[in-house]
Parts: structure tokens; sequence; C-alpha cells
């Protein structure tokens, strides 16, 4: 074991010494050391049931014969932080919570980890560090939040308070309606309801075999959460004992099948970013290309919200994850999981309760994927778009842009009343060096929906957006403006041409003229000059490459 590193022989009494002043026996000692990385925290709502989940997981653990220590991680939530400086902190701390799994596993010696997460850059950055050590790994996700109520209409986060802001605005709904849908639209612990980044990271955890069947889905407030806590905590040292590490499962098959899965869900735009980093962990080999061709092969076959009227607790009820994957099995690779079963066995014992809310290849409520990669003058290193929640006529767009260097500069606009119809709203500065931190801007797409400009303009950015933005908005312009990418030369009134069905995203000017501006107009300097932020936005890479820390040669 690793942990014999401290815990074995003569000259590691002083570190028996401490490990008794934790309060554990002298038969503790002989078993596996298993973490349990928590990242409970009373701020976020998707983590607030975690220390009843910690004490079924130890159970679970002691159970099986293992040594269970619990050790915390930070998170943010990404709601919360949404529309202000803290959002720049979100993408960076995924690379901080990668360090933080790596440190605390290595330092310890210890044998296994369970990964006791839910939000959003938490549950990517957790992986990534388990990745980067290659021990045995379980992930438990501590599921979605119920919907809410507003009499027998049902809620969600985002459709009913980031775009209630634009509706309210607009004079649709009144201040009562406005402060109903405040208190109700989050009733109870649990990632938002839809299919946002939470969501579907833990969507793809599942598919990738690191999680057991139904964890992804299945409510956080529900007793079969507590079950499958502590059966993880069961395995976890099943597969120490067997010496089935994680880079035993997620391999090239386990990534290609999360993007299968990621494109049939119509899943966030954050998972591009999140799964390449995951990749260059587990040293697997991934592109942008790698997630375009699955989005051509593969139909969108369930409809959540933000760009259907589903909810997660629907799809739990319609068979989880792996009914998706028994609809999905014709294109799936089978692999190993964590459970012990093999991917493609849990496919066909999975039942499909709900043929609308999983829908057959054939009666796909899309032909692609949700997800495309557009390349073209404005993005030579590519950008992405969720194309499950455009409007069928928005898919290809022309307009003149109207050109904002901060999200706080748009959504004055935005709010003021300032964006004409027509328009293609750029904001730039705002990608991973540039912000720094790529921060997701909910709050302008949200209000551009709540306002009803969805269907008469388009928003392209360097940053990028939450897992509940729909309307045809295009982010991870690569490369940024920071870096020297075309959007940081663009200027109000340049025509702006938007083909997702052909992948194409161009600005109409000339080599002459594009040449010109690249002499005239200033890169801005850096926004922020000290600190975290400072550092991550002299280290990061770009978002065609998922946003990770550069490597020296």
């Amino acid at each position: 074991m690793r942990s014999s590193k401290i815990k074995k022989g003569l000259e590691r009494m002083p570190n028996r010494a401490l490990l008794y002043g934790t309060g554990i026996s002298t038969s503790h000692l002989n078993r596996p050391f298993i973490g349990i990385a928590s990242s409970f925290s009373d701020l976020i709502p998707g983590h607030t049931n975690m220390r009843e989940l910690e004490r079924w997981i130890e159970r679970g653990i002691e159970n099986r014969g293992g040594t269970p220590f619990v050790f915390g991680v930070p998170g943010i939530c990404d709601g919360i932080a949404m529309g202000h400086l803290g959002m720049k902190y979100s993408l960076p701390s995924r690379e901080l919570i990668a360090d933080i799994i790596e440190t605390v596993a290595n330092a310890h010696s210890l044998d296994g980890l369970v990964l006791l997460t839910n939000c959003d850059k938490i549950n990517p950055g957790m992986l990534m560090g388990a990745l980067r050590i290659n021990i045995p790994t379980i992930i438990v996700t501590c599921g979605p939040m119920l919907a809410g109520h507003f009499g027998k209409r049902r809620l969600s986060l985002v459709r009913d308070t980031f775009e209630a802001v634009g509706r309210f605005k607009a004079g649709e709904i009144t201040e009562k309606e406005r402060a109903i849908l405040e208190i109700e639209a989050c009733p109870s612990c649990g990632a938002c309801q839809g299919l946002y980044t939470a969501n579907t990271t833990a969507c793809l955890i599942e598919t990738m075999g690191l999680s057991l069947p139904f964890c992804a889905t299945t409510p956080a407030v529900l007793s079969r959460k507590r079950r499958i806590a502590y059966q993880s905590g069961q395995k976890i040292v099943e597969l120490v004992r067997k010496k089935i590490k994680i880079r035993d499962i997620v391999n090239k098959f386990a990534l290609e099948n999360a993007i299968r899965v990621d494109m049939a869900l119509g899943g966030s735009t954050n998972t591009v970013l999140h799964l390449m980093a995951i990749a260059k962990e587990a040293k697997v080999e991934l592109t942008l290309k790698d997630f375009d061709r699955p989005s051509r092969a593969t139909p969108h076959i369930s409809n959540l919200r933000p760009a259907g009227d589903y909810f997660m607790e629907d799809l739990d009820n319609a068979g989880g994850i792996p009914a998706v994957l028994k609809r999905l099995l014709p294109k799936l690779e089978d692999n190993l999981t964590v459970s012990g079963k093999r991917l493609k066995e849990i496919a066909k014992d999975a039942v499909i309760f709900d043929e609308d809310i999983i829908r057959p290849l054939g009666k796909a409520f899309h032909r692609e994927g949700g997800i495309a990669i557009l390349w073209g003058n404005l993005a030579k290193d590519g950008c992405v778009v969720k194309q499950s929640a455009i409007d069928r006529d928005m898919l290809t767009f022309s307009g003149y842009a109207q050109v904002f260097n901060s999200e706080e500069e748009a959504m004055k606009a935005i709010i003021g009343g300032k964006i004409k119809k027509g328009s293609v709203i750029v904001i730039r500065y705002e990608g991973p060096s540039g912000g720094p931190g790529m921060r997701e801007m909910l709050s302008p797409t949200s209000a551009i929906v709540g306002m009803g400009l969805h269907k008469h303009v388009a928003l392209i950015t360097d940053g990028r957006f939450s897992g509940g933005t729909r309307g045809p908005c295009i982010g991870h312009i690569s490369p940024e403006a920071r870096e020297g990418g075309l959007i940081a030369y663009l200027k109000d009134g340049d025509k702006i041409v938007i083909d997702i069905p052909k992948r194409k995203l161009e600005v109409k000017l000339t080599k002459e003229e594009i040449e010109k501006r690249k002499k005239e107009i200033k890169i801005l300097p850096p926004k922020v000059k000290s600190g975290y932020l400072y550092r991550y936005s002299q280290l990061v890479s770009s978002a065609s490459q998922g946003g990770v820390f550069k490597e020296k040669d």
C-alpha cells in the first residue's frame, strides 16, 4: 500500500504517533488509508448536504475494512459569483482544486480517494488532481436540486431568476411575481435543476465510469443518494485491493463516450474546456475536432433546461444516465467502471421509462449534437456554441458589431436598451488571460432572452457561458483579444457572419484593413496586476487547449 510509506517501520514511529493523535486505533493502521475529499460549504447550495454524505461514505469504507480520513477542498458557487469580480475566480479555482487533491493525497500517501463534489469547476478540478497522481478513485456527486414551484408551474434558477431580470425590466412580470420567483426558484440543496455545468459534468463523470450508476441524476435530497454514498465507500476499498487506478478507467474510450453523451444530452459548453483539461491529466490527446466529429453524428435526444422544459429530476425518473447509455449503445465504446460492471453491461441492463425525455435516435429533438465548434478568421483556433439551445432560424445570422471591452459594459448597454436589433454583441478581454479567468456571462445572455432579443441579436465573446445560456451565443473565441486574436481589432459596425451549420464565424474585413488595424489599435494592458488572478493570467493557456496552465518546454 502507498500508505506504508507513512506507517511502516521503526523510523515511522513519529508518524504513527501523530496518526494516533487523530483518534484512530492500532487496527486502523493495517487497513488502506482512504481520503474523502469533501467540498462541503455553507456557501454553495449544491454542497450543503455533504456533511451527512461524508458519514455514509465513512460507513461504507469502514464496512469493507478501510480507514477513512475526511479533508476539505474549497469551492465557488458560480451563480453567486456571477456578474461581478467573483466570477473571475471560478475557472482559476479548478487549477487550485486539482493542486490541493495532488498535494494532500501525495503528502499523506493515501491509498485511494473518494471525491465528494457537485458543482461547476469543483467536479473537473477534483478529477484532474486524482488523474495527476493516478490512484484508485471514485466520485460521489451530491445530485441535482428539486424544481421550485409557483402554483402548478415548475421553476428553475436560470429561467426564473436570471432571465426574469430581463422580463421584469421589459414589464412582463410584476414586482410581486418577481419576489415569489426569487424565493421559490431554489427550494432545496443540490446542483441547479437543469443541464447546466454542474449537472452536465456529473453526467459525464458517471458516463466515464467514475461514479456508480444513477449517481449523477439522483436528486440531492433522496435517501437513494445516501445509499450511493455508502456503496461508493465500499467500492473504493475494493478498487484499492484490486489495484484499479483512475487512469485504468479514464482512457480515450471513456472520454469519447463522455463527448457522445454530452452531445446527446445537449450539455454545457463548459464541458469542452473541462474534458480537454481532464484529457491532459489522463495523458490522452484531445482537440476541438474530437468534439465536432461526434456532434455531426450524435442526435440530440434529451431536451432539458435551459434549451427545453424538462428538469434533471425528469431525466432521473426516465432512467438516468444508464438509460441514456442504452439509447446510445451502438455508438459507445465498452470500458471499465468503478461499479465492477463494464459500461455496455450497465447500458444493456438499463430501462428507459419515458420515450420523450430520452428519445429514440430516429425521433431526436435535433439531428446533430448539442455543441458545435466553429472556425473562421474571427476564431482561427476555434470557438464553441450550444446549438441545441438556439432557435432554428438563428442558426445562420449576419449582423453589425456593437463592441464592448468587458461584461459590465455590455450588461449596462443591454439593460439600458441600447442594443439594436440586427446587432452582434462583441464582449472581449474576458478570455482566460484577458479576463483574467474567462468569466461566465449568464447575466447578459439571460437579460437578452428575458427582453426578447435572442431572436434578433447574437453575442460573441472570448469569455465563456454558463450551462444555463440559450440563444445564439458563441464563446471561447481563440485566440482571445489579450493574445492578439482578431476579436481585439473589431470596431462598431463591422459585419459579422455566423453560420453554425457550416461551422463558420467570420468578420467581413479585407486583409489590408486587418493589418492596418493591428498597427493602429493597441492590445489593452492586464486588468489585474497582483495576487492569484495575475499569476493565473501569466500561466494560463488558450481556451482551445482547455485553459490549463502552460508547461515549460
